[in-house]
């Protein structure tokens, strides 16, 4: 998923970035190992077996600088082999990651293994799959930057030589609210853990039922944060008013797959997660604008045929699904009961600053990163709350613990300003931007559009955190050396209507009226 993105930050979010600074280790992938000296380890017990005590342990990271994020000039007629590539490069991280997981014993009597039987293949099949993107790229007369060759090395890291995932409050780029993320700092790295997240005997943990996350530190008691949501810009005399509503479900069907067409389109697999989709009923890696025309859809409003999906969220009780042996799904780390949302409330509303422009057929937006663990905080815009508090508490970097009667709410704000002229651009993200927060005035060169609102409710028992252990714990699906940090939620969208929905939508905001 691209990383780039055209916005504006205040001071405040000049520090947060800057504090999260150390939690950008370059990009495409953070891999956790252990490295101990053990007396016995039961084989292949990957994900979550129990583990016999470790006389030492020193956790590691591999950190892979993300080369998407630096393709923000690519042609056409290359993109196709260029998702293609990228693809693999997501492919090759979570290869490696499972090679860290599944060879602590061959690590701890060998501590030149992790270079020689992991980091240096690894670079050496990233270096050959950068130079196949700059032949796709200038195949076509396109210009590739040589200096992309060097993000081919991966390093690695002891848990002390970074913070990723660690606390750090700032300003969300999320339509107008700002927010400061209260809580514990949290801890990243170490022993695997078995179904109801046992912390391992080796210090440090990386918790959960698959042994990659979440840990405690990732949730918080909702009734100990302070209040930390502010205001939304000043409604200016030109301002779009009006909302407009589409009732799509809640994904009852059971539509998902581990695809990104996005991101990874012709790529299976290309999210390496699990997504829920509402909206067009026929989306996967190989769909096309066409197929998007006849793919029908879950929405009351028939002419509503646009994708919107989102990674699961699953409760780690120790319980499997019907993806346990997956790809995407337990065989990365996504593990646990996937829970459909009780609500999913779709809203488009308008901007402060101005009338809104309809939205392109078939323009794309993604919002947050997937990737937040490595690539730090820049684009991070996932909001986590609990019924009762979400104009009083949004968590970025945290799971509430919501009091009980209380349900887990995500919330999704896109971005709602677009350059006038293209439905994606080659990281995602540079076709479409944010107002300021401010102000909700939209960047020189861009219009506003109806700014795409989601909202979506879980019923979900309350997690419990006993002496430093998380039990039950929720998490949202992602890649494997993601580590389920809240911080990586995201969510994407592709715009397809038809009878004329999308200026319908626009002047329902425009004239001040609130439409379903």
């Amino acid at each position: 998923m691209g990383r780039n993105t055209r916005k504006r930050r205040t001071p405040l979010a000049n520090k947060a970035i800057a504090a999260s600074a150390a939690l950008a280790l370059g990009g495409g992938g953070l891999i956790w190992a252990n490295f101990y000296a053990s007396a016995h380890e039961p084989g292949n017990q990957m994900w979550g077996g129990n583990q016999t005590k470790a006389a030492t342990a020193q956790v590691a990271t591999v950190s892979c600088p993300d080369v998407q994020q630096k393709l923000t000039n690519v042609p056409w007629r290359a993109r196709q082999g260029v998702a293609t590539e990228l693809g693999n490069l997501d492919r090759q991280i979570t290869e490696a990651y499972n090679r860290l997981a599944s060879t602590r014993d061959a690590q701890a009597k060998d501590p030149s293994f992790v270079q020689n039987a992991i980091v240096g293949p690894l670079k050496e099949k990233r270096a050959a799959t950068i130079n196949r993107i700059r032949i796709d790229i200038q195949r076509v007369g396109g210009s590739f930057d040589n200096s992309l060759t060097q993000l081919a090395a991966c390093t690695t890291q002891t848990a002390n030589q970074t913070t990723a995932g660690g606390n750090t409050g700032g300003q969300q780029q999320n339509g107008g609210q700002q927010q400061q993320n209260g809580g514990q700092q949290q801890q990243n790295g170490g022993q695997q853990q078995g179904n109801n997240g046992q912390q391992g005997n080796a210090g440090q943990n990386i918790g959960g039922q698959a042994g990659n996350g979440p840990v405690a530190a990732d949730f918080v008691d909702i009734t100990k944060v302070a209040p930390n949501v502010q205001g939304k810009p000043r409604q200016q005399g030109n301002a779009s008013t009006g909302t407009f509503t589409t009732r799509c479900g809640v994904n009852a069907n059971k539509n998902h797959n581990t695809d990104n067409v996005i991101v990874a389109p012709g790529v299976t697999n290309g999210a390496h997660h699990l997504h829920d989709y509402v909206g067009n009923q026929k989306v996967n890696a190989f769909s096309s604008n066409q197929t998007f025309l006849q793919g029908g859809t879950s929405c009351q409003n028939r002419n509503d045929l646009s994708a919107y999906y989102w990674p699961v969220v699953r409760v780690q009780d120790g319980s499997q699904d019907f993806d346990q042996n997956a790809d995407g799904g337990g065989k990365e780390g996504n593990v646990g009961k996937i829970l459909t949302p009780v609500q999913a409330q779709i809203k488009y509303v308008g901007s402060p600053a101005s009338k809104v422009v309809p939205m392109p057929q078939f323009l794309r937006i993604i919002t947050g990163d997937a990737k937040t663990t490595t690539n730090g905080l820049a684009n991070a815009n996932a909001h986590w709350s609990c019924t009762g508090f979400e104009n009083k508490v949004q968590l970025t970097q945290q799971y509430p613990i919501c009091p009980q009667g209380s349900k887990v709410v995500r919330t999704f704000a896109f971005q709602s300003c677009w350059d006038g002229q293209n439905i994606d651009s080659a990281n995602h993200r540079t076709h479409v931007a944010f107002a300021d927060p401010a102000s909700g005035v939209c960047p020189n060169g861009f219009k506003a559009i109806p700014q795409l609102t989601m909202r979506l409710v879980y019923n979900i028992n309350p997690p419990t955190v006993q002496n430093g252990q998380v039990k039950n714990a929720y998490a949202v699906d992602g890649f494997p050396e993601q580590l389920h940090k809240p911080a990586t939620d995201h969510d994407d969208f592709i715009s397809v209507t038809t009878g004329g929905l999308a200026n319908k939508i626009a002047n329902c905001i425009n004239n001040g009226q609130n439409c379903a």
